[in-house]
Formats: structure tokens, C-alpha cells, sequence
């Protein structure tokens, strides 16, 4: 849900930042190095529960201090809904309404952020592994099944791994394979379902920005041709020398192909940026068209490395989407992209309120 009041103390530069954001359109404008970037690292730890540019969370809480701390209201009606984090090197608390809550997933519920950054274009030069993060964070919003089948079917993986490092018996190990077989079988199924939803926003969101449609493959991780129960059984030797499992919906990928062709193969460094924010785009119009007025889109200095042409394709793109918008720029002449909304200024990790858009 898009957020009204949102704080954060202790996090990177941001000391003690306190804003109240426009339900549309926010611009965040500073000279590079003045706490931009991370306000919406910020935002996204809240939601997702990891930072989108660092992997290390003691590099996210500010020098000489122990944990930081990120909390916000939502817009909801009849009344907002408190949200926040507390987290430190060893430790994470997550509250929901004033209550902790079980975990992240809680706060994705009713926060779910997408973010558009300079190293956007990874999402498909990167190995298998960040395109799974991208698939399953939109099947999570669209499927309500889907969490705990995926955390059946991880469980079901860890124990196989296990016994296969143990070297145990045929029968241990087929306690197991049954359970990964059912559960990634649905996996997979959840996977391509959502495939299918993205393929006409996706396509006609690609033909806008870079003049082809984009369209998705889902690899499910074994031979379709065959049950993964069956690849499971058929490939029990091999999995016995590597120690572990190597068939089925944790291996999986999505080939991103541009016209008919895959996206690596046809595109620049450029373009695959763009391809990668048309990605972003096309899951933001799925999840807003199942539950609407739910999320926001953070941009991150979205004319830094793009020409004008291309910005204002994307920024035409960008304002149809119905969410809460958090951009960022060097230059306030962003603002003419974007709705009514507030302009803020960003400098020394402190934020104020300038203007109106």
C-alpha cells in the first residue's frame, strides 16, 4: 500500500530522516553522494528485507552505530498501518500494527516495492539465480499458495541434500523424493502460470520502449518431457556423486528473448537496461491488476544513462503504472515526467520538502 509517513535512523547516511510522501508522485533531487540511493534502499529493506546493492547488512547500518531502524505508515483505509524494521549484524526484528511479526514476508503483504537502478540490466546478465528472485517475488503476490509450497519444497531439498551427503539408502532417499517431487511439481506449475499472466503486458510494454515485444520462457529445472519424480529416480547416481540434487525447480531459469531471439544474443548493454525496466514494469501492472493500489515503484536516477528519446519512453511507461513512485535524479526537470505529487530535496543524508510537482 502506498506509504504516508516514513522514517529511517541509522541507516547508511541517513541519521535521522523523517518525510511524509505524496500517495502518487515523490522526486528526491541532490547532488550524487547525498543519501538518495539509500532512502530507497531503504524503502526496499522494509520490503523485501534485503538491500537491492549490497549483500552485507552491517555495511547498510551508519558507522559507529549497533542496528538501524526503518519505519513507515501506510495509506490504508480505515486507519494506517505501522511498519518497521529493526536490524543489526546478527539480528532482525519485523513489526506489523504495532505487533512483531513472523517475518518479511508480513511486511511485502502490504508493502511490495519494485525497484528500477542503475544495475537493473543484471537481472538478465547474471546467472539463473536473480531471475528465480524476480519470477517468484511476482508469483508471491498473485498466488496465495505459493509461500508455502515453496517452503515444502526447500525443505524437502535440504533433507535429500542431507541424506545424500550422508550417503543413505535408496529408501531414505525416496521418503524425500516423494515430497520434492509434489511440491516442485507445483512450484514449477505456479512459475508458468505466471509466465503466461506477464506475456501481454510484457509484450506490449517492450513494443513501446524499445520497439519489439519481450517474452519469457520458463525452464523449469528438469525435462518437461518427464515427471520431475521420474528425473529424480532416472538421475539418483549422478546426484549420489555430486552430493546432492541437481533436477528440479531450484535450478530453474527464465530465457528473456527480444522479437523472436534470445534477449543476450540481439541487444546492447543499453538496451538490456531497458529490457530489464520493461521486466520490472510488466510484474508491477500484474500484481497492481490482482490487488490494486498495493505498490510502489523506486527509480533510481532514471536519466543518468539514458538519452532523452529513451527517457521519455520510459517515463511515459513508468507514470501508467499505478503505484506510489519514488524517483530520484541530479535535476529537478524530471518533475515534468511525473504526476502531481512532492519535491524533495536530498542533501548530506538530510531530506526536506521543497515543493509541489
Amino acid at each position: 500500500m502506498p506509504l504516508g509517513t516514513f522514517r529511517a535512523e541509522r541507516f547508511r547516511c541517513l541519521t535521522a530522516v523523517e518525510i511524509e510522501l505524496a500517495p502518487r508522485s515523490n522526486l528526491f533531487v541532490g547532488p550524487n553522494a547525498s543519501g538518495k540511493t539509500s532512502l530507497l534502499e531503504a524503502a526496499f529493506f522494509l520490503s523485501r528485507g534485503r538491500s537491492f546493492r549490497s549483500r552485507r547488512r552491517d555495511a547498510l547500518i551508519a558507522y559507529g552505530c549497533d542496528a538501524f531502524v526503518v519505519t513507515a505508515q501506510t495509506r490504508a483505509e480505515p486507519a494506517a498501518v505501522p511498519l518497521g524494521v529493526r536490524a543489526g549484524r546478527t539480528m532482525i526484528e519485523w513489526r506489523v500494527g504495532g505487533a512483531a511479526a513472523a517475518g518479511v514476508a508480513d511486511l511485502a503483504e502490504l508493502f511490495p516495492a519494485q525497484v528500477i537502478d542503475p544495475e537493473v540490466h543484471k537481472l538478465l546478465e547474471e546467472g539463473p539465480g536473480r531471475r528465480r528472485r524476480y519470477l517468484d517475488w511476482g508469483v508471491f503476490h498473485v498466488e496465495p499458495r505459493f509461500l508455502d509450497n515453496w517452503r515444502r519444497y526447500h525443505k524437502a531439498l535440504r533433507q535429500r541434500n542431507a541424506a545424500l551427503k550422508a550417503d543413505a539408502a535408496d529408501e531414505v532417499l525416496l521418503v524425500w523424493e516423494k515430497e520434492l517431487a509434489v511440491s516442485g511439481e507445483l512450484l514449477a506449475a505456479h512459475r508458468t502460470a505466471y509466465v503466461a499472466q506477464l506475456a501481454s503486458p510484457l509484450a506490449r510494454i517492450g513494443q513501446a520502449l524499445i520497439e519489439l515485444p519481450i517474452s519469457l520462457v520458463h525452464e523449469p529445472g528438469w525435462d518437461a518431457t518427464e515427471s520431475l519424480s521420474e528425473a529424480l529416480a532416472r538421475d539418483r547416481g549422478r546426484d549420489r556423486r555430486y552430493r546432492a540434487t541437481q533436477f528440479g525447480p531450484h535450478r530453474s531459469d527464465v530465457a528473456v528473448h527480444v522479437g523472436e531471439k534470445p534477449a543476450k544474443d540481439r541487444i546492447s548493454r543499453g538496451q538490456q537496461k531497458l529490457v530489464a525496466a520493461a521486466l520490472m514494469l510488466a510484474q508491477l501492472e500484474v500484481q497492481e491488476a490482482e490487488r490494486p493500489g498495493r505498490s510502489a515503484l523506486l527509480l533510481d536516477d532514471p536519466a543518468a544513462e539514458l538519452d532523452p528519446e529513451n527517457l521519455g519512453r520510459l517515463m511515459a511507461l513508468v507514470r501508467a503504472v499505478p503505484a506510489q513512485l519514488w524517483v530520484t535524479s541530479v535535476s529537478p526537470h524530471v518533475a515534468q515526467f511525473l504526476d502531481d505529487g512532492r519535491v524533495f530535496h536530498v542533501e548530506r543524508g538530510a531530506i526536506r520538502e521543497v515543493r509541489d510537482i
